[in-house]
């Protein structure tokens, strides 16, 4: 099950019209053109209805008295009529238009700005292709129902209300024989609406997965070809594209299912109309021009019957399309301010010098998906990184290492305990200043599609130039920048796959450093880099760690000795804390991993 279909699942009593009217917001500002243009389609919708009228007047007037000149005045009564109905209807369309776009747009700028502002966890549960669905085609459909269904089942409705009271007030008997149909079309109608709305939601989710495997293939291309796999993931693709199909043709057999009932049966209202009202006017006891006036206003109503089914169909996709938006707008974004609780509790900071630098007070975390009664990650986490001192964090796999460099930042909430920051609690502090304080890089290194400047200035203030980019390439021996085609002004691309792995891994090294921070926090930064390119880092590095506070998770020893201390992390615990030296000596778990690493580093 994808993550929105569990979340289809929870709601199985949703209402289309509720789902709707939590547009209300974004159509708000524009709403006085969305109900002129429902007015001008109204008004253009009831012209047609006038149509009819003429043509009696016609037939009665002009044609039974043989008078030429009346029928020519008719038939220019009937091209004015056209062309003003031609024309409101342009109308109509040039108001929509434009706000109706600006709708789209600033839905989707929420939607990315919420995404922004989502936490890590979020992200981690919810593929890509599932947002990136609900970003465009979701948001297509939800502008496509406020063009055209939103205004049309108004006018439908009013112009089928005004077209029924016209003909029972030409000839009633005729007119409740065209009202016989209404009550199985409702019927249909009512079915058509709650099974339509489950197959539509199935497609959406549906398209969401295709996009999430379209963009994983995209992304893993090298991986693809380098392990022959294009055709496994052309399989799989198949058998998504497959399973969409199928639930696109449910979907198309649903619409012409009803589009079929609600054809047939005014066609057949309309035959029996015309037999009786012959019958009638062969009596005598009807008009000519009244039936045919009856007659063409059934039939100028066949296309706003007709419509019915797939209005219905486009409105039930709106439905579950804005369904499908505001489950990630619900979603509950971090926090922008400060925690009050935290801050009372927290002392001033630069407070006394045992309370200075980086330090975690019995911290533990577990991920908030995971079982109650699951383990925590981390346990008891008592550190401390004095102002201006280096540690490094050592362990083995999957003890938790990179899970404690992402509580600094917040980028993962602490369960219990608290970390501070020069004696701040963290959760006393705007988010914003907390990440300015606080710089990381991460072994996975993550380029945007830009030039390489400005991944690198990405962490500095709005204030650095080309001194601080300058400067920070250099301590991350990252001067291969200037000898690309355009310099710092090259494009690396997306993801930065034109580059090495070392040489992104560089970038983000100096994208960690170019704004000196007072907290650096490094995920194994140097993992990527040849022995001699790690060696011209780690020297560059050391000015550096030499100005700020710094944590910095190693697996070798050459990165080890960039810190002051070590922290060895075993089960979630913090095992044991001196230099690395005194490690080697006193804690034989720390020195089977130091031998380790150096037998993978020869």
């Amino acid at each position: 099950m994808t993550t929105s279909d569990a979340a289809a699942a929870d709601h199985p009593d949703r209402s289309t019209v509720r789902s709707l009217l939590r547009l209300w917001p974004y159509v708000r500002p524009v709403r006085v053109r969305l109900f002129g243009a429902a007015f001008v389609a109204v008004l253009a919708s009831c012209l047609s209805l006038v149509f009819p009228l003429i043509l009696k007047w016609m037939v009665d007037g002009p044609v039974a008295g043989h008078d030429p000149a009346g029928v020519w005045l008719g038939a220019l009564y009937l091209l004015l009529l056209g062309i003003t109905e031609a024309v409101l209807f342009g109308l109509r369309r040039w108001l929509v238009a434009r706000p109706l776009a600006g709708v789209e747009a600033a839905m989707r700028a929420d939607l990315y700005r919420h995404l922004q502002r989502l936490p890590v966890a979020f992200h981690d549960r919810w593929a890509s292709g599932q947002l990136l669905s609900r970003a465009t085609t979701d948001l297509m459909l939800v502008r496509m129902f406020l063009a055209f269904p939103l205004t049309f089942l108004l006018v439908n409705g009013v112009t089928i209300t005004a077209g029924i009271a016209i003909m029972l007030a030409q000839q009633w008997t005729l007119g409740l024989v065209l009202l016989a149909p209404a009550v199985p079309i409702m019927i249909v109608c009512w079915f058509f609406e709650r099974r339509y709305s489950e197959v539509a939601r199935r497609a959406q989710d549906q398209v969401g997965d295709l996009t999430t495997v379209v963009e994983e293939s995209v992304l893993g291309i090298r991986i693809i070809k380098g392990f022959g796999r294009h055709r496994s993931q052309a399989r799989a693709f198949r058998e998504l594209s497959r399973t969409l199909r199928g639930t696109e043709l449910v979907k198309a057999r649903l619409l012409a299912s009803i589009w079929g009932v609600i054809v047939t049966l005014p066609e057949f209202a309309i035959g029996a109309a015309l037999v009786l009202g012959t019958v009638q006017v062969a009596d005598g006891r009807l008009s000519a021009g009244t039936l045919v006036a009856f007659l063409s206003t059934a039939l100028a109503l066949r296309w706003p019957v007709d419509s019915i089914g797939f209005l219905l169909a486009m409105s039930q996709e709106a439905g579950t399309a804005t369904e499908r938006y505001f489950e990630v707008m619900n979603a509950t974004p971090e926090s922008d301010g400060r925690d009050a609780a935290a801050t009372a509790a927290a002392p001033a900071a630069g407070g006394g010098d045992g309370e200075g630098g980086l330090r975690f007070h019995g911290v533990e975390f577990r991920y908030p998906d995971a079982p109650a009664d699951a383990p925590p990650v981390l346990a008891r986490i008592d550190l401390h990184v004095r102002p201006g001192e280096s540690m490094a964090l050592v362990g083995a796999t999957g003890t938790g290492k990179t899970t404690l460099t992402a509580l600094v930042p917040r980028l993962h909430e602490v369960t219990s305990g608290r970390i501070t920051l020069d004696g701040r609690d963290i959760t006393g502090m705007p988010r914003e200043e907390l990440r300015e304080l606080v710089a990381v890089a991460f072994e996975e290194p993550t380029l945007f599609s830009a030039t390489v400047g400005e991944n690198v200035l990405m962490g500095a203030p709005g204030t650095a130039g080309r001194t601080e980019l300058d400067r920070a390439l250099s301590v991350a021996q990252a001067d291969f920048a200037h000898t690309l085609p355009q310099g710092t002004g090259t494009q690396v691309g997306e993801q930065g796959l034109s580059l090495s792995g070392g040489q992104r891994q560089r970038l983000a090294l100096a994208r960690a450093v170019v704004g000196q921070p007072r907290f650096l926090v490094l995920d194994d930064p140097l993992s990527a880099l040849d022995v001699h390119t790690e060696a011209a880092v780690e020297a560059a590095l050391r000015r550096v760690l030499a100005e700020t506070t710094a944590l910095i998770v190693a697996h070798r020893p050459s990165t080890v000795l960039l810190a002051d201390r070590v922290a060895l992390i075993s089960d979630g615990r913090i095992a044991a804390v001196g230099t690395h030296h005194e490690l080697l000596r006193t804690h034989a778990e720390y020195a089977h991993l130091m031998s380790g690493a150096e037998e993978d580093g020869r």
